[in-house]
């Protein structure tokens, strides 16, 4: 395609450039290998000292974006500490605004949640539980007003299994077919050239960033690119890329959307 194609905006009328980041945190947790899932999972369901500093090291990762999904993120139970980690995350990064979505509560042990932190006030935020023969997986619908024309950010965090997943996409499809502009992002569990996800991008419109995508699991060694960040076809992805935080075992990964020339960031809220 051409620099000037639906995918390749001209940049002299293109608008803001807004930046993105998604990652699955796994409650703070780390995981550096495979057996750790097994000899150290015990780690997950107990408060560490050391998942409050991973938290403070990702922090320091976010500060520097305008909108992040998060994923895996502890609503409030004891393997956190009974610590909302979006809320924590939101002050230590600076995000004026947040939100979050438990989707799975296991007693007082877990209580894992979708989290969106903002630099840009919501006009809507919305919480969809997907559809799933084992409840526990859902999506945050974020609606932005920039200049009279709308933004809408999707959360996700779909299941292992295929035919969930197909399910949760076509779902999710439906939620934002009509929308001009909107940003679908988070942990997937699945490869772009998966079946559900040809299916949701062919409905939808939504696009990925040239190339190949980078691989964000496992976060030590990276081999499968299940993470994503997709856009409307009027927007660019003019930069996609991991962060170097190999606490999770998924890796960050971030993009720079230009926006079509109609969306214009407002001004940076304090925090």
């Amino acid at each position: 395609m051409s620099a000037a194609s639906a995918n390749h905006p001209d940049k002299s009328a293109a608008g803001s450039l807004l930046r993105l980041l998604s990652c699955n945190i796994l409650a703070g947790g780390s995981v550096r290998k495979y057996r750790h899932y097994v000899t150290e999972g015990w780690k997950q369901v107990l408060p560490m000292r050391s998942k409050r500093e991973n938290l403070d090291r990702l922090a320091r990762l976010l500060a520097g974006f305008d909108i992040v999904g998060l994923q895996e993120a502890d609503a409030g139970s004891l393997r956190s500490g009974f610590l909302n980690q979006t809320e924590y995350l939101s002050e230590r990064a600076g995000f004026p605004y947040w939100s979050h979505q438990p989707n799975r509560k296991i007693a007082q042990f877990a209580a894992s949640s979708n989290g969106l932190l903002t630099r840009l006030k919501p006009v809507e935020v919305r919480d969809y539980a997907l559809p799933s023969r084992i409840p526990g997986r859902g999506a945050m619908w974020a609606r932005f007003d920039l200049d009279g024309e709308e933004l809408i950010v999707v959360v996700v965090h779909l299941s292992l299994g295929p035919q969930a997943r197909m399910r949760q996409l076509n779902f999710i499809a439906d939620l934002i077919w009509s929308s001009p502009h909107a940003v679908l992002m988070g942990d997937f569990n699945c490869a772009l050239d998966s079946p559900g996800m040809v299916q949701l991008l062919r409905r939808t419109g939504l696009t990925p960033a040239h190339g190949t995508p980078p691989p964000t699991f496992p976060s030590w060694r990276p081999r499968r690119a299940i993470d994503h960040i997709l856009v409307s076809e009027k927007m660019e992805i003019e930069q996609l890329y991991t962060l170097p935080h190999a606490v999770s075992d998924h890796l960050p990964i971030a993009a720079e959307i230009r926006l079509p020339a109609p969306l214009r960031l407002p001004p940076p809220v304090a925090n």
